[in-house]
């Protein structure tokens, strides 16, 4: 497995650990990711199974080929957990004058790239943030923060990783995972490379100026894309997948790394990576947030922390102003 299906893998077996989610669903979304039921009833071999589980609901190995059938959108648990009523915090309208948004392609040799850009409305070129969504795909909780760094000044581009599939509306939301595990990571890389050298060619961006954040499946896309472009000035992944420490000496951009206390499973690796960034002379901070899981800076979810999504947010906008707008 790759970097991302052990990622989502984990994530599954952790959703089934904490009762989110059945043995049997958490078996077709892993099998989604891994091609494998024999693989699938592995990883979660090691799981504590929840208070309340149903032994009958056990999916046995067998030589019989992979699960086929995606698990419906209803089973499925996303990053962000059960969506709950969005809040109305800090979010910004499409029609808010002081900018303009809205979903856009634009070329690259293989293919059209789909996503939403968000910028001010006075022309003015503004410095350019890049926004990975999620392992749901482009959603409108992730529009929204496009919308919200357009509001603090910035050109905000958010990249759908599932363009060849025909876009994140395009694809069973139960089915997304599953298609974002089997992509090759190194296309995440491009697509962002090509999303910029996009913005390059527009009038109202300041495309020198570049920094990047993602969440979750996201956080660990923007990893990577501080190991593999080094044109990028400033990057805050929050709670995803660290890069190999091998490949952190290839890092330029400053990192704001962001967590949730409650997540164990991904801090688990910020010593690590914490190490290999002071070693390399990177620089580096990070924020773990108390009483904070998971996903707490999803608004539509039910892991949402409305404090510390509030000030990851100001600190996040400091950051960029700080190695982005004035780098």
């Amino acid at each position: 497995m790759n970097l991302f299906q052990r990622y989502l893998a984990e994530e599954f077996a952790e959703e089934y650990e904490e009762g989110n989610i059945s043995r049997r669903d958490a078996l077709k979304l892993i099998v989604s990711v891994t091609g494998s039921l024999i693989v699938a009833n592995s990883i979660l071999a090691s799981c504590l199974p929840p208070p309340d589980s149903d032994a009958s609901d056990e999916v046995q190995p067998t030589d019989a080929p992979p699960v086929s059938s995606p698990p419906t959108a209803e089973s499925a648990t996303m990053e962000s957990s059960t969506p709950a009523p969005p809040s109305a915090h800090g979010t910004v309208m499409p029609n808010d004058p002081s900018i303009i948004a809205g979903e856009l392609g634009f070329p690259t040799p293989d293919t059209n790239i789909l996503g939403y850009l968000s910028r001010p409305s006075d022309e003015i070129p503004a410095p350019v943030i890049l926004v990975c969504h999620e392992n749901r795909g482009l959603t409108a909780h992730i529009q929204d923060i496009t919308r919200r760094f357009a509001k603090a000044g910035y050109v905000s581009l958010a990249v759908d990783l599932l363009s060849r599939q025909g876009g994140s509306a395009a694809v069973d939301e139960g089915s997304v995972p599953g298609v974002l595990g089997n992509i090759d990571p190194s296309q995440f890389v491009d697509d962002f490379r090509n999303g910029w050298l996009y913005m390059q060619s527009q009038s109202f961006a300041d495309a020198d100026r570049v920094g990047m954040t993602g969440y979750c499946f996201g956080g660990g896309v923007t990893w990577q894309v501080a190991v593999n472009m080094p044109e990028l000035l400033a990057a805050i992944p929050y709670y995803g997948p660290h890069p190999l420490l091998s490949d952190v000496p290839k890092i330029n951009a400053a990192i704001l790394a962001i967590y949730g206390e409650l997540d164990t499973r991904i801090n688990s690796g910020i010593p690590a990576i914490e190490t290999a960034m002071m070693e390399n002379n990177k620089i580096y901070e990070k924020l773990v947030y108390p009483n904070a899981g998971h996903a707490f800076n999803n608004d539509t979810g039910s892991r949402y922390a409305p404090e510390a999504a509030e000030d990851a947010w100001m600190r996040s906008l400091a950051w960029f102003e700080k190695y982005v707008r004035n780098g």
